[in-house]
């Protein structure tokens, strides 16, 4: 069921024209946009950043490490999905990586920034996209899962976004959720992507646990470079303010393999069920739990 931004109104239909109230979204380039206070930057990212991105994301060992890791963890778990939200899909290489696996589910991803779904369009031409503030998913009762990858951290009532997207699952529906970790990491990195928080070691567990999610698996990654990660921090910690913020990404290409064979690694020992404690990450799944259960 879609819900009315305006009037919170739940109504089943294909367009997002609510009976109740007449409200009906602006289109960009027939994407809805149904925050548009929003749309245009001023909340938790540097909207410029995303052309860099979409040129970083499909040969950077990070992105592409977490993308294999997150697809294995819903195949996992999720088997059968058939609907799915992505919350901030930003460029949409998550969403590719999803759909790609799921050929035949049904695709939707959201991004509170429009500037950021055009590259998500071209990514994946059969998702369903639109403009959304995730501190109020207009759905109810709709999705098999929803994601959100490494956006919790950009929003300060990240337990809002949790209620509302157990709100918007179906009955034993599951969530997929990456964040930051350790606030002992954080850097001018954090600041510059607008970061409000690096989750400490269980805090994600108990934020998720306490607006009635049971969690399945979770597991630190970026655990076997975490030595790595420390050391660029901290080297970076002394240069100017004036450097450049995706300088962690852009890496010489034998560095780049490298670090991608620690990955696939660690996954492997991931797969095998080993969970690592500690990581510059956090990989969460939990399920909607009964009301009373």
């Amino acid at each position: 069921m879609k819900c009315c931004p305006l009037c919170e109104t739940a109504y089943a239909r294909m367009d997002w024209h609510c009976p109740a109230c007449d409200f009906e979204p602006l289109l960009e380039s027939g994407i809805p946009i149904l925050a548009p206070e929003l749309a245009q930057g001023g909340a938790g990212f540097h909207a410029e950043a995303f052309a860099e991105l979409a040129d970083l994301e499909a040969e950077n060992f990070w992105f592409r490490a977490r993308n294999y890791l997150i697809v294995w963890a819903l195949r996992r778990h999720f088997p059968r999905m058939r609907r799915y939200l992505e919350i901030g899909c930003g460029t949409g290489y998550v969403l590719a990586g999803v759909a790609e696996a799921y050929p035949q589910a049904d695709i939707a991803g959201s991004e509170v920034f429009s500037v950021g779904l055009p590259f998500a369009a071209t990514r994946v031409n059969k998702a369903e996209l639109l403009q959304m503030d995730a501190r109020r998913i207009p759905y109810a009762d709709e999705f098999d899962v929803i994601g959100a990858f490494d956006v919790l951290e950009h929003i300060e009532e990240d337990a809002t976004v949790l209620m509302e997207m157990r709100r918007a699952l179906r009955s034993e529906g599951g969530i997929a959720i990456t964040v930051p970790q350790h606030p002992w990491l954080w850097s001018r990195q954090d600041d510059y992507a607008c970061h409000v928080r690096r989750y400490r070691v269980g805090e994600l567990r108990e934020k998720v646990s306490r607006v009635g999610f049971t969690v399945v698996f979770e597991t630190s990654f970026v655990s076997l470079l975490l030595p790595a990660m420390l050391a660029s921090r901290l080297t970076q910690s002394k240069t100017s303010s004036d450097e450049d913020h995706f300088s962690e990404l852009r890496l010489p290409t034998l560095i780049n393999r490298i670090f991608e064979t620690t990955m696939d690694l660690e996954r492997l020992l991931i797969r095998i069920g080993l969970r690592f404690p500690i990581g510059g990450s956090r990989l969460l799944i939990a399920r909607k739990s009964e009301v009373g259960e």
